[in-house]
């Protein structure tokens, strides 16, 4: 590992590039005790929330993406191909926004069975294979216009967010919600919205959180229609997690409340999948409350969430690998043996591999479990799991 490897280290060079902050001043300023930096910084403890993530970065006077870094090694067979393809999805945007527009090499017929296509592959978290669809489906959706461009734009987004470009991730989400407003489709302009809200950074949870709100205002009219109203139940549970980040808890219980309100009503998608292929329904909202459990640092609750949800009724793997990685932080920060966070956090990584492998949080967290190994001895699995983050645990 290099000595910037860890999001404590790279903590510990923006303080000491801040005229030698002390811990002290650190702590003071991001609303965290001086142990904890402490502890942070030199790895044996990762960091648990990404509101503490926001408060630390603002006293430091950097992003969030300073901190967490890019992880991952670049030739890693499931991101192969993946970067090299980026510039070309960004000119692609930027011909979209600009209103240019090519002859389709698509007949109507083929361009919706390759929306499918990508479709299916976004349930299978494939993004680098996505990815690799994008430089030429776009255009070829955007001749067409209306939904499906809509749904394009929608995986884009979905697939350049996982992928660590955030920033195009927003373009492809507003490029989906024009697209959606000019078809006129209410639940596609939900799914716009809420991929909008998906892309922000995490420092804009605030602006994210009045995104949903907006949304959720505007659909109200077309809400009896079963697409919409599963919009409305994911606008609801991204607004709950923002408005946790943002440190608004009663308005997280109140998005909650309607969230489950809805799923209860609209019970699971019969095909895993629903509309979008979001999943949205009881198991989801489950899923989500996980998340934001673990955001609060509520491990127990995290546990107790864990043994009544099933993410298996769901299709996308990353809401598989969103249980496992959840109840693997959860484990590894209650204080309970890294042997079971392995074990959660290795089928997180084969449930969904590039998301996993790109997770910067995810990757702290076995960097600090290697760390606290090396007291004893790496098992070979921890080993495994860490070269997925081009990292040598017996280095």
């Amino acid at each position: 590992m290099t000595q910037t490897d860890t999001i404590g280290a790279r903590i510990r060079y923006w303080r000491l590039r801040r005229g030698g902050m002390t811990q002290a001043v650190l702590a003071g300023l991001a609303g965290v005790s001086q142990s904890y930096i402490s502890q942070v910084e030199a790895g044996r403890k990762g960091v648990e929330r990404r509101s503490t993530l926001v408060g630390i970065a603002s006293a430091l006077q950097v992003t969030v993406a300073d901190l967490l870094g890019l992880p991952g090694d670049p030739t890693d067979p499931v991101k192969a191909g993946a970067a090299d393809t980026v510039p070309a999805i960004w000119a692609a945007l930027i011909e979209i926004e600009e209103g240019e527009r090519r002859p389709p090499t698509r007949t109507d017929a083929e361009l919706t069975a390759a929306i499918a296509y990508s479709a299916e592959l976004r349930d299978r978290a494939d993004y680098p294979a996505i990815a690799r669809l994008l430089p030429g489906l776009m255009p070829d959706a955007a001749a067409l216009g209306g939904v499906y461009l809509a749904q394009v734009g929608y995986h884009a987004a979905a697939c350049l967010r996982h992928l660590g470009y955030r920033h195009l991730a927003l373009s492809a989400a507003r490029v989906a919600l024009a697209a959606a407003e000019a078809a006129e489709s209410p639940a596609w302009i939900g799914a716009a919205r809420f991929a909008c809200t998906q892309a922000l950074p995490i420092e804009a949870a605030g602006i994210a959180s009045r995104v949903a709100d907006r949304a959720l205002a505007d659909l109200q009219a077309a809400a009896s229609a079963r697409d919409v109203r599963q919009m409305l139940g994911q606008l609801h549970l991204s607004a709950a997690l923002t408005s946790t980040v943002d440190g608004r808890l009663d308005d997280t219980r109140a998005h909650l409340a309607e969230a489950s309100r809805e799923a209860e009503g609209l019970g699971e998608p019969e095909d895993g999948a629903g509309f979008n292929h979001c999943g949205f329904g009881p198991t989801n909202v489950g899923l989500w409350e996980m998340s934001i459990a673990a955001e609060c640092g509520e491990y127990g609750r995290v546990l107790e969430l864990s043994r009544s949800v099933r993410p298996d009724a769901l299709r996308a793997a990353i809401r598989h690998s969103s249980y496992w990685m959840d109840l693997g932080r959860a484990l590894a920060h209650s204080g309970r043996s890294d042997r079971e966070a392995l074990v959660a956090f290795m089928r997180a990584e084969r449930a969904a591999p590039a998301p996993f492998a790109l997770n910067p949080l995810a990757r702290d967290a076995v960097l600090t479990m290697v760390r606290r190994a090396r007291r004893r001895s790496v098992s070979e699995d921890l080993r495994i799991l860490a070269r997925r983050f081009g990292v040598d645990a017996a280095a």
